[in-house]
């Protein structure tokens, strides 16, 4: 088969360097947002009260961020399970948080 997609896009530029513009876009999409909407469920969240959206939006990343510079094994929904379940575990993630 073969698929044609149109994009609307104000870059000024040679067809490759909007490829590679728009890739990057989807790169960003498909490595964040799809590992907040799986393991946090942030699509879930109805917080629609004052600062509470965004407030709750830098928790998940920088609880997000944590979890990917721990080196155990196991995926994330499990890494963030055993942080719930394990002060131990949690006090290691925390920790990295004084580490440049």
């Amino acid at each position: 088969s073969h698929e044609r997609r149109f994009y609307l896009s104000s870059l000024a530029g040679r067809p490759e360097q909007i490829l590679a513009a728009v890739r990057q876009h989807w790169e960003v999409e498909n490595k964040l947002h799809w590992m907040l909407d799986v393991v946090f469920g942030e699509d879930d969240h109805r917080y629609a009260k004052d600062h509470g959206p965004e407030n709750l939006a830098v928790l998940r990343h920088m609880a997000l961020n944590l979890l990917n510079r721990e080196p155990s094994k196991g995926g994330m929904k499990r890494k963030r399970k055993r942080a719930a379940l394990s002060d131990e575990f949690r006090s290691t993630l925390l920790m990295l948080l004084l580490q440049p």
